[in-house]
Order: structure tokens, then sequence, then C-alpha cells
């Protein structure tokens, strides 16, 4: 990804870890950040490069989707860089800034080729978002809650396979969802978090103490929380239950009133700390086409009314989301501040990821991967390092 653009940005309301620095003023040279601060010192700074005036809008660190499995018909399965380039320039228009490619239950060779295609896209140019690594959602997870996954190719937690696919694709891997009650998984944690590599329980029939027996072991993620696994009951907390009350686990969540009440996530952003709770797409090819008939890993699928199901069973299948609509879904509908909606879409799957020294908050030094928001959640301008990839015309 080239660096090009040089630019100061005034008059922004901008969301730093530290507060709110409004109005504002932010410096970014080379794809970093340089310079932050209040507009009336930026003042007296100047300079020849570009000046963008903010007028008001909010200045966000882009977005990060540790969970997504395509969007604007691209499918990550579909392992080819046309799809890839597909997917990333959808969601860099809608504010992802970097991103996971997500697999689905597939065949070893299905597989196999999305980490080999992904390996070669990391390391090319991005018309988009940043595709920074893989999240394997599968194909280790329980027959009893397949979801929308196709329960021909679940498999039982294969060390041998994870040994093969992360040996010979250093660092790509960086997620990992199973089920943790599944033989083998507790050895599969162990080694796969000792890799540097998350590992989320997800499609999983487990009870309460497996779940914190798993985060023993090294587990510290949940998917899609609430949806495809055992449900929070007084007398049996579930897998719910235990992703609630226990602070080693992050808990993702689609927020797009479909998925989770807006009471539940509620619920799970009172319980959660504010490091542990992360906004996900779960975003299939879908996303930004409207209604029709689709594929999810090989499985038919009717979107209708931006809800999308499974044509055999009527299953939830993944989401046309975008991540500024689930941002703007928990300030409306939930009740969260601009401030906390950030840390759920970037500062803390960055934390997540162990990419927070580069990208996921504005800082000096860090990656100018920002996002020009205006008062009512529109997406104006979009950086990627430094790199103007949308802008949308003012009024």
């Amino acid at each position: 990804m080239s660096y090009s653009d040089h630019a100061w940005i005034v008059n922004a309301r901008i969301v730093t870890e530290e507060g709110i620095i409004d109005p504002g003023a932010l410096h970014f040279r080379d794809g970093r950040i340089v310079w932050i601060g209040p507009v009336e010192q930026a003042a007296t700074l100047g300079g020849s490069e570009q000046l963008i005036d903010a007028r008001g809008s909010w200045l966000l660190p882009g977005f990060i989707d540790v969970h997504v499995h395509g969007g604007h018909g691209g499918d990550f399965m579909e392992a080819t860089e046309a799809a890839y380039d597909e997917i990333t320039t959808f969601h860099g228009r809608n504010g992802t800034t970097s991103m996971l490619a997500t697999t689905v239950t597939a065949s070893k060779e299905a597989i196999g080729k999305v980490l080999a295609a992904a390996e070669s896209y990391r390391n090319g140019e991005m018309p988009g978002a940043r595709l920074i690594g893989v999240h394997l959602e599968g194909p280790f997870i329980s027959p009893k809650w397949p979801g929308a996954q196709n329960p021909q190719f679940i498999v039982p937690p294969n060390l041998e396979w994870m040994k093969e696919w992360m040996g010979r694709y250093p660092g790509l891997i960086r997620l990992l969802t199973l089920a943790p009650e599944t033989e083998g998984a507790f050895e599969v944690i162990e080694w796969v978090t000792g890799q540097g590599a998350v590992c989320a329980a997800g499609h999983t029939d487990a009870d309460y103490d497996t779940i914190l027996e798993a985060a023993n072991r090294g587990l510290s993620h949940a998917v899609h929380t609430f949806n495809a696994m055992t449900p929070l009951h007084h007398r049996n907390p579930g897998t719910a239950g235990a992703v609630l009350t226990e602070d080693r686990i992050c808990a993702e969540i689609i927020a797009d009133g479909h998925h989770v009440h807006p009471a539940c996530i509620q619920l799970l952003a009172r319980m959660k700390t504010a490091e542990n709770l992360l906004l996900i797409t779960d975003a299939i090819s879908a996303a930004g086409l409207g209604n029709g008939d689709y594929e999810l890993g090989g499985l038919k699928v009717v979107v209708q009314d931006g809800v999308a199901r499974l044509k055999e069973g009527n299953s939830l299948a993944g989401s046309t989301l975008t991540m500024i609509d689930a941002f703007r879904f928990v300030v409306n509908k939930v009740g969260l501040s601009v401030e906390e909606a950030s840390r759920l879409a970037s500062g803390n799957p960055a934390r997540q990821l162990g990419i927070s020294d580069s990208t996921g908050s504005i800082a000096n030094g860090k990656l100018a991967d920002l996002l020009l928001v205006t008062p009512d959640l529109r997406i104006e301008r979009v950086w990627v390092a430094g790199n103007p990839i949308f802008s949308a015309q003012r009024a």
C-alpha cells in the first residue's frame, strides 16, 4: 500500500483514548500520525500539506473487523484476488481499515486455498481495507450448533492441521474458532495460543465449567455472542453465562437488531470490561447487494429485508452488516457514547489481535487509519495508512 498523502485535518472532534479533542487538529505524514492537538495550536504550525476542514465532524480510528466472510458479491472462500478486492474495497468504504479474512467450515483443501490466497494478498497492494490475517471459523465446531456452517465438513480439532497451516504461513492465522468441549480442543487451544494466535469459543455445546477450563488453557475470545452457543439459564449458565462473567474472554457482538436484541447487547456491555467487547459484522457476500439468493459455504442463502437466512432450516446465515452500521446501532439503539463505540470497533479488536501499538486508536506514531464521520454518523472520508480510499461528496 502506497503512502501518498500528507495532510492536516482541522476543526474535528477527535476521539482519542485520553478523551475528545474539540475542536482538534491532526497531521499525518508518510502514512503515520505525527501531531494531534487543539486546533488553535495547529494554526501556528502550518505547512504546505493538504488542509481538510472537518467542520465539526468526528475523527475516529479506523474500524477493525475480526469476523467477516465477504461483501459486495465477494466471498473469502473464493480464494481469488478479484474477490478479495471486492470485499476490501466495499468494507473500506464503510469504515473498516483492517480485517481478518474469515473462513467457513469446509474441506482441508478449501481452507488451504484460502490461506494461500490470503498470504499472497496481504503482501500485495490492496485497494481498500488492509487484510491483516485469517480467522478460521471452523471446521472444529460442534455438530449440535452448526448455525449456517456446512455440517458435512465438521471435524474434531486437529493439531496436526494447525501445525501444518501455521508452519507454512507464519503469523497469518490470527484467530481460531472451535468448540472447546470437543475431543482434542484443549490441546489445540494450548498450542495455538502458544504461537501467538487467539482461540475463540463458537458454534459450541460447552457448559459453563468447560468454558472456564478452556480459559485456563488460553481461550480468550467468543464469536458472535449469544448466537450458536449454549444459552444462559439461571441453573445452567452455559457458554453464554461464562462469556458474560469471565473477564478473560473478549466477546464479539453482531449489532444489527436481528441477531441479538438491543437489551441483550446492553446487558453484555454492562457485564464486560471496557476492553473486552468487540463489534463485528459477520458479513457475507450479500452485504451491499440487497435482497436475493446467495451462498455461504455451499449452502443456499436467501436475503430478505437485509436479513440473511439459510433456505433449508431458516437459520441466520451471517449478516449484511457493515461496521459503520454496527457503530450507529450501538450508539442510537443501545445507548453507547461515540467514545465507547469507538473502543468496541477499533481499540478493543486491536488489543485483542496484538496490533494496538500500530493501529486501533488515534495517537502520535500510529498508522493514519482514520475515519471522518458526520455528527449523524455517516462516513465522509476514509484513510488507510494515510492513503485516501473513500471520500463522499459533501453537501
